[in-house]
C-alpha cells in the first residue's frame, strides 16, 4: 500500500493486452511504488514542513517517501531514454473523471491513426471498458488496471510498454487514471503531458488542483460545443492557466462534433516531428528491480 495517499490494495495492479489476452488472465504483478502527496495548500509530504514538533516517525516516512520517489524517477528515466531512443512520442493524458478524454482519444485514433502508428496504454482501477472502446477503433491497446490505485507509475508504463511493444517511430498515448492530483505527481517517462479539462468543469479548476496544471505542456478544453448552455467563463479558465503555467498552450476543442480539433493535430504533428532530449540504444524496455532491492 502507498506509504502517503493509502491508494492501491493487496489485489495489486493487473496489466492485460494487447489482442492475444482479450479473453484471457491478465498478467499480474506487485504494486510496488510510492509517491508524493499534493495538498490544495501548496506543500507535498516530499520535504520537510513544519507542525511545531519532530516525531521519528515523521522523519522515516518522509525518508521513506523520498526513496520510493528516487525510485520512480530512475525508472521513469529508463522509460524515457528507451522511448526516445525508439523515436516514440509518449504522451501523459491526465484529467478528472467525465472530461472526455477517452473519447476525444477515440476520435483522434480514427482520424489520425493511418497518418501515423499509434498504440495506447489504458490506465483505470477496474475493467477493460476504455480499452476496448480504443480496441474498436483498430488501435492496439494495453489496459492498466490499479485496483485502488489512484494513479499510474513509472514501473506500470514499462510493465505496459513491454507488454504492447509500440514500432518505432510511432505515438504512445497513456490515459492516466481519472484524478486531478496524484497522477500529476508522477514523473512517467513521458516527453510531454496533456491535460483535458472540459467546460462541464469549473473554471478555477487551475487554481484548485495546480500540480495538475503545473507541469502541462498542454491544454486541451474540451467539449466547448455546449458553451451556449453553460456559464463557464473561458476567459478567466484562461487566465487561471496562464497564472498557474504561463508557457502551456491552450486548445479550444470538442470531441464530439471535432471543433477545434484540426489545432490539436497539428500540435501532435509538430509534437512527433520534434527531436527528443535524450538517446539511448534501441532493445527491449529495462526491467524493474524485484521488491527490495534498489
Amino acid at each position: 500500500m502507498c506509504a502517503t495517499c493509502g491508494c492501491s490494495d493487496d489485489a495489486g495492479t493487473r496489466i492485460s493486452g494487447p489482442e492475444a489476452d482479450d479473453h484471457g488472465e491478465g498478467q499480474e504483478h506487485g504494486h510496488d511504488h510510492g509517491h508524493r502527496h499534493g495538498h490544495d495548500n501548496g506543500h507535498g509530504h516530499g520535504h520537510g514542513h513544519g507542525h511545531g514538533h519532530a516525531d521519528p516517525g515523521d522523519a522515516r516516512t518522509i525518508d521513506l517517501e523520498q526513496r520510493v520517489l528516487a525510485k520512480n524517477d530512475r525508472l521513469a528515466e529508463h522509460n524515457r531514454r528507451w522511448l526516445s531512443g525508439n523515436a516514440i512520442l509518449a504522451l501523459n493524458l491526465m484529467s478528472s473523471p467525465g472530461s472526455g478524454k477517452t473519447t476525444l482519444l477515440e476520435r483522434t485514433l480514427r482520424e489520425l491513426g493511418t497518418e501515423v502508428g499509434v498504440s495506447v496504454v489504458e490506465g483505470d482501477q477496474e475493467t477493460r471498458f476504455d480499452a476496448e472502446r480504443i480496441r474498436a477503433t483498430g488501435c492496439r491497446v494495453v489496459q492498466v488496471n490499479t485496483g485502488a490505485g489512484c494513479h499510474l507509475d513509472a514501473g506500470m508504463l514499462g510493465d505496459a510498454l513491454r507488454a504492447l511493444e509500440p514500432p518505432r517511430r510511432s505515438v504512445v498515448f497513456v490515459e492516466n487514471v481519472g484524478n486531478l492530483v496524484c497522477p500529476a505527481l508522477f514523473d512517467l517517462g513521458e516527453r510531454f503531458r496533456v491535460v483535458i479539462a472540459s467546460v462541464t468543469e469549473g473554471a478555477d479548476k487551475p487554481l484548485k488542483y495546480p500540480h495538475m496544471f503545473r507541469t502541462a505542456d498542454l491544454v486541451l478544453l474540451n467539449k466547448v460545443d455546449l458553451l451556449p448552455h453553460l456559464d463557464f467563463d473561458v476567459e478567466a479558465f484562461t487566465a487561471n492557466v496562464r497564472q498557474i503555467r504561463p508557457q502551456a498552450r491552450i486548445l479550444e476543442v470538442s470531441a464530439t462534433t471535432g471543433q477545434g480539433l484540426d489545432s490539436w493535430y497539428g500540435w501532435l504533428r509538430e509534437s512527433l516531428a520534434a527531436p527528443g532530449d535524450a538517446v539511448s540504444a534501441a532493445g527491449p524496455v529495462p526491467r524493474r528491480q524485484p521488491p527490495g532491492r534498489s
